[in-house]
């Protein structure tokens, strides 16, 4: 299954210009993701608000992600500050699989955002957590935290932003997104050899782990004949018709 690196902004001094900080909204946005990514079944690790951009690069590169995702919200310089809207996921030029995630993260970002031409993705060679990172990167600035507008925005639909950014990861990774988790037991039951549990649902998908006829596991969703598992902690699809709910 997929893992990611969280990153929300440490920068506790950028404030908003209707009262708190950068790093204060863009760890409840990561809370708000939290739920989301678990009922998806996305592992990750995240940072913490006394991390800096350096030690958050740090841990990242010495962890094996799939992706990593940097969560900024922005402001203007010079005569134009208070006056720029608008989203901008920033990738690697040189990262094919950056790119497609930014873009992916764009596309359901426009869904939301009151004017999505304002929604853009944009090549840098200049931000750490994009450009020193191992693993494929987003550096994401959810809008202008020094425009009333903007601002606003992202207060007032953490929630919204949070799901659309999932949607996205589930999209990027080819796996289902669930809304919630549907925790129910269950257990193994094949006629012969042991129920392969795979990284994605479906025959193709690398198989994680193999559970014997009678193992116990925890459904944590379904979709499409096949069930989100975790067994033994590892956190896999498994076909549905070989496992009895208890």
């Amino acid at each position: 299954m997929p893992i990611i690196y969280l990153s929300p902004s440490t920068q506790e001094f950028n404030y908003y210009v209707n009262g708190g900080t950068e790093e204060y909204y863009m760890n409840l946005l990561a809370d708000q993701m939290v739920p989301y990514l678990d009922a998806s079944g996305i592992r990750y690790s995240r940072n913490t608000p006394d991390m800096t951009a350096a030690s958050s690069i740090a841990a990242s590169n010495a962890g094996n992600y799939d992706l990593h995702l940097s969560l900024h919200s922005n402001a203007a310089a010079g005569d134009q500050a208070g006056k720029v809207r608008g989203s901008i996921a920033f990738y690697y030029p040189g990262s094919e699989e950056g790119r497609r995630a930014a873009q992916l993260i764009v596309d359901a970002l426009k869904t939301i955002y009151h004017d999505p031409n304002l929604v853009r993705i944009q090549p840098t060679t200049s931000l750490g957590e994009v450009a020193k990172v191992r693993a494929p990167a987003v550096l994401l600035e959810v809008a202008f935290h020094d425009n009333p507008e903007d601002a606003a925005w992202i207060k007032n639909n953490l929630h919204k932003i949070a799901r659309m950014i999932v949607l996205a990861l589930t999209e990027f990774f080819d796996i289902p997104f669930f809304e919630t988790e549907n925790r129910r037991q269950g257990v193994v039951d094949v006629a012969w050899g042991k129920l392969n549990i795979r990284a994605r649902p479906n025959l193709e998908a690398p198989i994680l782990v193999q559970a014997p006829d009678g193992a116990q596991l925890t459904i944590l969703n379904t979709a499409n004949g096949w069930h989100l598992v975790n067994y033994n902690g590892y956190t896999g699809y498994a076909s549905a018709d070989y496992i009895t709910i208890l």
